[in-house]
This record gives structure tokens, sequence and C-alpha cells, in this order.
């Protein structure tokens, strides 16, 4: 019983601390998309699903509308190990 447990939390845990890493190495997080492009005028703002690690560009199904996210600028979600997501049609 504790080994499933275990075997469930553990891929969960690996995805917060790999995006609260990222999160802390610089690349900043807004909560409007306005305030983003402000910071980073001549990048992509995305939106990034912080519970996946993965980015959605505007247009993208899911742009703004995951329960955990943030608009972060393109270039500093590269560089933080974040990536675009991949639409499975």
């Amino acid at each position: 019983m504790v080994g499933r447990i275990a075997c469930r939390l553990i891929p969960g845990v690996g995805i917060l601390w790999v995006v609260g890493a990222a999160l802390g190495q610089g690349m900043q997080t807004f909560k409007s998309e306005k305030a983003a492009q402000r910071h980073c005028p001549t990048d992509t703002v995305v939106w990034l699903n912080t519970s996946s690690a993965n980015y959605h560009f505007r247009g993208d199904p899911w742009y703004g509308r995951t329960q955990r996210g943030t608009y972060v600028c393109k270039v500093e979600a590269d560089k933080d190990g974040m990536h675009a997501w991949a639409n499975p049609r």
C-alpha cells in the first residue's frame, strides 16, 4: 500500500521540484499578459503551465486556461528548461 502511494507521488513531486527550481533561476512570472509584454517587448509571451512545465502560445486551447500557470517570456522559459506543449492532434 505504501509503495503504491509513493509510486504515485514521486512523479508529481519531481515535476514540482523541476518547475520550482526553474522558477527560482530568474524567470520572471506575471499575472497578466500585458505585464509580461512590458517586461520583454521584443519576445513572445507564453502561458506556462506550472504543473507540467509546458508552455502554450496564444491561440493554443490552453493559453491562459490551465489551473496553475503564469505568463512568462519565451526566451526565459526556454533558458530555464521549459518546453512548448506538443499538440497531440
